[in-house]
């Protein structure tokens, strides 16, 4: 059954993870697990200070070779009747160190007290939301 769409955006704006997918330029998904933060109707998650074994990541890769994106945010409980899941669809754009960057790294530093000792230095993305879609086991309230 699908979530309203307030309650749909309120699931996800309160959410700590999401995973990201786009495509490789080959054309094969990529879906990595992402912090983020919305910005208006938009969501943003940059790169961060996590090892990782490049800077040169293929989630930037993708993007710089196909802007459509796809952005999940989900709850999973032993109890079927508490999953549900909201779907964004839209483009991604790379930022670095711009307005929109700034705003990126201020919007995650607020949200996530980890990168208030260790803020994002990398690139910035927004996700402009073109299509809403969700999913969830029963009519129910959202879980506090």
């Amino acid at each position: 059954m699908a979530i309203d769409l307030p309650e749909a955006i309120e699931r996800v704006v309160s959410s700590r993870i999401a995973r990201l997918a786009s495509t490789r330029p080959d054309g094969h998904p990529h879906i990595v697990p992402i912090t983020f933060a919305s910005i208006g109707e938009s969501l943003v998650t940059m790169i961060d200070h996590k090892p990782k074994r490049t800077h040169n990541l293929q989630r930037l890769r993708n993007i710089e070779s196909s802007p459509h994106v796809s952005v999940i945010v989900d709850e999973w409980s032993e109890d079927w009747e508490r999953l549900w899941w909201v779907r964004l669809d839209g483009s991604a754009f790379i930022h670095r160190d711009d307005d929109v960057w700034r705003e990126a790294r201020m919007a995650l530093v607020t949200k996530y007290r980890q990168y208030q000792e260790h803020p994002p230095v990398g690139p910035a993305i927004l996700i402009t939301i073109d299509r809403v879609t969700s999913w969830e086991g029963t009519r129910r309230s959202h879980p506090q």
